[in-house]
């Protein structure tokens, strides 16, 4: 027998290597189109004939999102439009060629819109304060903005499950509200839909299906690690949940699509004195037009 029809134990190991991946890949993809496709069903998030815009970070989430819808599309019982678009801020070394060489690899429209958010956020936001809110509200100004005008009809975000997890408990201890991110917010003046279709995914699924298709993920250097962000203290404890208490998370998420108005204490959604359920507070999509818009116009404030 020749050395040639010898396979060494380092190809051995390294074909078996890749079977699994390809498995472990397969495995998540049909997850998470699952997930994708039941949440899409079960808040009615696209319709035949919507043109879907599909918010692109760079980050894990909204490249699993893009994967998976571009996927759902092909075979979807209703017809879709697809197209995505990143928001340059023009934050000191965004990798700005890397988003549309991928996208080229995609055969999807794209585009991408150059704002120079990062210069107003640094001005506007004292040295050690968080950015974040700053700066995702005038990107989604922009982004709602350009929606309208390129005849969007529904926008795409990658938040998933653990984000609306997170934003309830930021609420609960710091708003004192109890309220997360909806699956389908729609804005009160009629201009904006937005949908979430990564709402039933888990973040560990999505991160390891970013890492198995290789995305090249663009980290957001604007705010540095921001380690002691709340959010980053509720993510880190719904972590320890996770590991000490698996199926807590999942059991949590349950609860908040399985709410009883009569069992809480809010007067605007139950009448207790008929025991009654009333229609409640609606709120959603306002416009605003704050001192630090500059020269971008009116911005979309998302209250979440």
């Amino acid at each position: 027998m020749s050395e040639a029809m010898i396979a060494s134990p380092e190809s051995s190991q390294s074909a078996e290597f890749e079977r699994r991946q390809k498995l472990e890949l397969n495995k998540l993809q049909k997850r998470l189109r699952r997930e994708v496709g039941q949440a899409i069903a079960d808040f009615s998030m696209i319709e035949a004939g919507d043109k879907v815009m599909c918010c692109l970070s760079g980050g894990k989430d909204s490249y699993a999102m893009l994967d998976i819808l571009l996927n759902l599309q092909k075979s979807a019982p209703v017809s879709f439009e697809l197209i995505a678009v990143n928001l340059d801020q023009k934050q000191p070394g965004f990798p700005e060629e890397v988003l549309p060489e991928y996208l080229k690899t995609m055969g999807i429209e794209y585009h991408i819109i150059e704002k120079d958010t990062y210069s107003i956020v640094k001005e506007k936001v004292p040295e050690g304060k968080t950015t974040c809110g700053l700066c995702s509200r005038l990107r989604r100004g922009i982004l709602y903005n350009f929606a309208e005008e390129h005849g969007v009809t529904k926008i795409a975000l990658g938040h998933h499950r653990d984000d609306l997890l997170e934003t309830l408990f930021l609420n609960m201890f710091y708003g004192g509200k109890l309220k997360s991110m909806p699956p389908v917010l729609h804005s009160d003046d009629g201009r904006n839909t937005v949908i979430r279709p990564l709402a039933y995914a888990r973040e560990k699924d999505i991160a390891r299906y970013a890492a198995l298709r290789e995305f090249p993920i663009i980290p957001c250097n604007l705010c540095g690690s921001q380690e002691n962000l709340q959010r980053q203290v509720i993510k880190d404890m719904f972590q320890s949940w996770d590991k000490q208490h698996p199926g807590r998370l999942e059991t949590m998420f349950r609860a908040m699509c399985n709410v009883e108005p009569s069992h809480l204490a809010d007067t605007n959604l139950y009448n207790f004195r008929d025991g009654e359920r009333l229609g409640g507070k609606r709120q959603a999509v306002n416009t605003a037009e704050p001192e630090d818009a500059g020269h971008f116009g009116r911005l979309d404030v998302l209250n979440i």
